[in-house]
């Protein structure tokens, strides 16, 4: 904008500004310099003495206004203003788009202006700022058919041949979401007292709401699912749902194993605990662990080296026998059970009652023996005293 002006003989010039005509509290014609949405865009471009010529850059159709020049000289009455002003006319690209658009619309972007263009007006489209390729058109309108979520971003035109671009419009693309992908920290071996982070990965728009399932039990939401200090009861097939107004999507499972040192370590006794001298009795230790159990040591009650090794142990002895059973993660001992060996007493008994059998049959054979002699011998001596009677 520009003007020039001359001031009355004798006046000497105070003060030269551009003004709209706003007025100050003070009752003064607002300056345009000193106001912060010009400050920065307005130059003037001569020495303010003869010349008020000015450049405002960065133009909007905000700046669309009557513009008036003022001057202001050391005499009481030295007022002017430049009347009827300067009327500034900005016209502009807009772009107009849908409010809201899915996946596998038909999109229409229409490139408008405030003012009037001729025929052979063409137009160039951007997208990001960059270019469209094969975009320019003398059809204002950019149609995109069956819109993917690549096609969102920020759109702008341009009329071909002038510099000026319009402001950007954002064209967000709505989809369903994608198969969600659900991972796990730490991605090593869980050992139980953990503290366990499973997060849940999936692209939609809007953004989906996250749900979280063991089995098919609901366990918690959102797009991370913590345990702190981890147990086997934690351990199971896992997996995420993402959700939003298009549709829903299953993460396949995921498996959490769960590793612990070994529990509820017992002693099972095959068969009974009493045995008699010779034989033996078969202990077996039992225990909850995972991976298993592979190394067992058994150990007698008040002695402190291992009396043996192996799942099962044959106590010869009597005694209080413990197991104790060890994998990666640690150990513990079984409460102990008690063996007892009885010796050959009853076998002594035996042979006993059945020597006294055999002398007791013997004398009463001898018995009998002795006892059919006398009568023999008797019988002879009647048979020899007839003989003589005779």
């Amino acid at each position: 904008m520009s003007c020039t002006y001359t001031y009355p003989t004798g006046h000497q010039i105070i003060k030269v500004f551009w003004t709209k005509g706003d007025v100050k509290v003070d009752g003064e014609f607002s300056d345009l310099s000193e106001d912060p949405e010009y400050s920065q865009r307005l130059q003037y471009l001569e020495d303010k003495q003869q010349n008020c010529t000015i450049r405002l850059s960065h133009v909007t159709l905000k700046d669309s206004h009557m513009y008036y020049f003022r001057f202001i000289t050391d005499k009481p009455d030295g007022k002017w203003l430049g009347v009827p002003g300067v009327s500034l006319t900005v016209t502009d690209l807009q772009v107009e788009s849908p409010e809201r658009v899915t996946e596998g619309d038909s999109v229409r972007l229409t490139c408008k202006s405030s003012c009037t263009l001729t025929d052979r007006a063409t137009f160039i489209w951007y997208r990001n700022s960059q270019p469209l390729t094969e975009r320019r058109d003398r059809n204002n309108e950019l149609l995109l058919q069956s819109v993917r979520r690549e096609d969102a971003g920020r759109y702008s035109c341009a009329v071909h041949g002038h510099n000026h671009i319009s402001p950007a419009v954002q064209l967000n693309v709505r989809y369903p979401p994608e198969k969600p992908v659900i991972s796990i920290s730490p991605s090593g071996e869980i050992v139980s007292g953990d503290s366990v982070t499973l997060i849940c990965s999936s692209d939609s728009n809007p953004p989906a709401e996250i749900s979280w399932f063991k089995g098919g039990t609901f366990v918690g939401s959102g797009r991370i699912y913590s345990i702190s200090k981890i147990s086997s009861d934690d351990s199971g097939e896992y997996k995420c749902k993402s959700t939003n107004e298009h549709g829903e999507k299953y993460s396949d499972s995921v498996t959490l194993n769960v590793m612990y040192p070994p529990r509820n370590v017992s002693v099972l006794i095959n068969g009974s605990g009493e045995i008699v001298s010779g034989d033996s009795v078969t202990l077996i230790c039992s225990n909850d662990s995972n991976p298993p159990a592979l190394n067992f040591s058994w150990f007698k009650e008040n002695e402190s080296s291992a009396v043996g090794s192996g799942q099962s142990f044959s106590a010869l002895q009597s005694g209080r026998f413990y197991c104790q059973a060890h994998n990666q993660h640690g150990s513990q001992r079984s409460d102990a059970v008690t063996v007892t060996v009885h010796h050959g007493a009853g076998m002594n008994v035996i042979v006993i009652a059945a020597s006294s059998g055999g002398l007791f049959i013997i004398i009463i054979i001898i018995i009998i023996i002795l006892f059919i002699m006398f009568q023999r011998k008797i019988m002879n001596r009647r048979s020899a005293m007839h003989e003589y009677e005779g």
